[in-house]
C-alpha cells in the first residue's frame, strides 16, 4: 500500500465518524440534557439508517423548561 491510498483512507475514516457520530455532536453543542442518552443511542443504533435518524431528530428536539 502506498501512502496516498492510506491518506485516502484516513481522510474517509475521519469523514465517516463526524458523519456517524453528528448526532451526539448536535446534543452535546447544544447542551441537550439527555445527550448521553443519545450517544448510546448512536453508538449502538447509529449503524441502522432509522436509529441514526432518531438520534439526530432527538438531538435536535427542542427541550421544554423545567
Amino acid at each position: 500500500m502506498d501512502i496516498q491510498t492510506i491518506i485516502y483512507i484516513v481522510i474517509f475514516a475521519s469523514i465517516a465518524f463526524f458523519i456517524y457520530f453528528a448526532p451526539t455532536f448536535v446534543a452535546y453543542r447544544k447542551k441537550h440534557r439527555q445527550r448521553e442518552a443519545i450517544l448510546i443511542l448512536n453508538l449502538f443504533l447509529g449503524w441502522t439508517t432509522i436509529g441514526w435518524v432518531i438520534a439526530l431528530v432527538w438531538a435536535y428536539i427542542k427541550e421544554k423548561q423545567p
